[in-house]
């Protein structure tokens, strides 16, 4: 059976309504078993995303400030998501541990991490499948770069023994063991990286845009959708300030011919943007 690898961006899982619509987009095709999510993004015009919320908590905790109430409501966030799921399902183990490695100074990268960890962990839950830590499957050399070669060996072992799975985006381990994340926006590498890894026949970027516009929508109404570009053509794109993806997660599946399809999870009837080799 060929294999897609979807990824769904902060837009997508903001609330419990977005990841309801992002699991019967899995559900609906049994070809989509592997699922990388990233941290619940911005639910309204003037919400924070989570990400920014735990960079905010962590600087708290830097300061040796209290960060109690910081991280309660990182807590509510997700407790709202669990409830709005139905889901009789608990992070507090999870919470606990993030506060004592909070108050040990675990570094920026551990704390930006939780939020696809944490809602990783929610996700997977909700769908019944595996969960699996990005920390132990995906890893970088000591000058910050991937390495390659171990990521995708021990990432392919691991996901051969599984039908499904959840990895979250955005992080991994670093050389010195410790946990370290892509530049933001680095959860499309992450998917990239499990797709090329397992040799996926397709990797779908799920955004809250309908693949990618011939032009700014800020400054242009209802512009139209390019249905077919080249890697390259979207990598300069990408140059120039494009945001449909990160400029990153192009070479781990160029490199294995796999095309990338840009979706809208609140528009999932739509074709999106596939992105090619050649056209």
């Amino acid at each position: 059976m060929a294999t897609k690898v979807v990824k769904f961006g902060g837009s997508s899982l903001a609330d419990a309504k977005q990841i309801q619509k992002a699991a019967a987009i899995i559900k609906a095709d049994p070809q989509r078993r592997y699922v990388v999510p990233s941290a619940p993004g911005k639910r309204f015009s003037k919400d924070i995303k989570v990400t920014d919320m735990l960079y905010t908590c962590y600087d708290l905790a830097e300061q040796g400030l209290d960060f109690s109430d910081a991280l309660q409501a990182i807590r509510e966030r997700y407790n709202d998501i669990i409830t709005g799921l139905g889901m009789t399902f608990s992070l507090d183990d999870e919470f606990e541990e993030i506060a004592a490695n909070f108050k040990k100074r675990a570094g920026k990268d551990y704390a930006a991490s939780r939020g696809e960890y944490l809602n990783g962990k929610v996700i997977a839950a909700y769908l019944g499948f595996p969960f699996v830590d990005a920390a132990e499957v995906i890893f970088f050399q000591p000058d910050g770069s991937l390495n390659d070669e171990k990521t995708e060996s021990v990432l392919r072992e691991r996901l051969s023994t599984l039908e499904h799975a959840v990895v979250p985006g955005f992080y991994g381990c670093g050389a010195d063991g410790y946990v370290k994340t892509f530049s933001r926006g680095g959860s499309d590498v992450t998917g990239s990286i499990v797709a090329g890894a397992v040799k996926a026949s397709l990797y779908e970027n799920w955004t809250d845009v309908s693949g990618c516009l011939v032009t700014d929508p800020r400054i242009v109404k209802n512009p139209e959708v390019i249905h077919t570009i080249t890697y390259m053509e979207l990598r300069e794109l990408a140059y120039m300030g494009a945001s449909v993806l990160h400029e990153d997660a192009i070479f781990p599946v160029r490199k294995a011919g796999i095309p990338i399809n840009i979706r809208n999870t609140n528009r999932p009837e739509d074709d999106g943007t596939m992105i090619v080799e050649s056209t």
